[in-house]
């Protein structure tokens, strides 16, 4: 959520305001110019750091298995409390359908939490990217339709006319309006944050970018970030469930 703090560093000696969007390489496909740009690289970024952070936590959670007598370690109780903690979110909110969600649901969190506070590592964050928020609400509402059909095999047309047939147009909307919303929300947030520290980093003198802006990367990045990976999780598992029959 936060300028990216190499990005900032750049403003040190500029009065313009920086929101350290760049296109490193350009190229045409079917006659259109795409571009890689610095959304996609925070992405793989992320990317790697999750991967690397699971890489490491299974190295650690492996050893005891060559010593089955030891003590776990640091690192093992802490994943086992976080998963378990995880478990029990997602469980309370999708009850007997938590089994079928519980991967998607964490892994979906983990990535949102890691981009909304790259900016912590010097990074823009992805979900600063309206392209970044839809593709995860899209995926979302795949989801979510997979449910209601599964849940309700070719009857699920007949909630579409619920509760009488003149509120189908307005039911269809519904539908399609889910996944904008969702998008919406957490890209806002961000933004928001993005350009707030972008106009600080570029705007006040140089003495209130000394520690001041830690503070606002604590807000901006952290405990927002974090409210916001709750706020689309939670309305991931809530529309999800409300799809399958009580």
């Amino acid at each position: 959520m936060g300028n990216g703090l190499a990005g900032t560093m750049l403003l040190s000696s500029s009065d313009e305001v920086d929101f350290f969007i760049r296109s490193y390489y350009e190229f045409q496909l079917f006659g259109q110019t795409l571009s890689i740009n610095t959304t996609m690289v925070s992405i793989v970024i992320v990317c790697i750091i999750m991967l690397g952070l699971i890489v490491f936590a299974r190295h650690e959670i492996m050893k005891n298995y060559d010593n089955p007598a030891g003590e776990p370690n640091a690192v093992q109780n802490a994943v086992e409390m976080l998963v378990e903690m995880m478990d029990g979110l997602v469980e309370s909110n999708m009850g007997s359908y938590a089994p079928k969600y519980r991967n998607y649901i964490i892994t979906l969190m983990a990535f949102i939490l890691l981009s909304n506070i790259s900016g912590l590592i010097g990074l823009r964050a992805p979900t600063a990217d309206f392209g970044t928020t839809l593709t995860l609400a899209l995926i979302t509402f795949v989801m979510i339709e997979y449910a209601w059909i599964k849940g309700n095999g070719i009857r699920f047309i007949l909630d579409l006319f619920e509760p009488i047939p003149i509120f189908f147009p307005i039911n269809l909307i519904s539908e399609f309006a889910t996944p904008i919303s969702m998008s919406l929300r957490l890209f806002g947030n961000v933004l928001a944050g993005t350009i707030m520290l972008g106009l600080w980093y570029g705007l006040m003198p140089w003495f209130a970018k000394i520690g001041i802006p830690a503070f606002l990367h604590a807000y901006f990045d952290v405990f927002s970030g974090a409210i916001q990976t709750f706020v689309f999780g939670m309305l991931t598992m809530t529309f999800i469930r409300d799809k399958y029959p009580d």
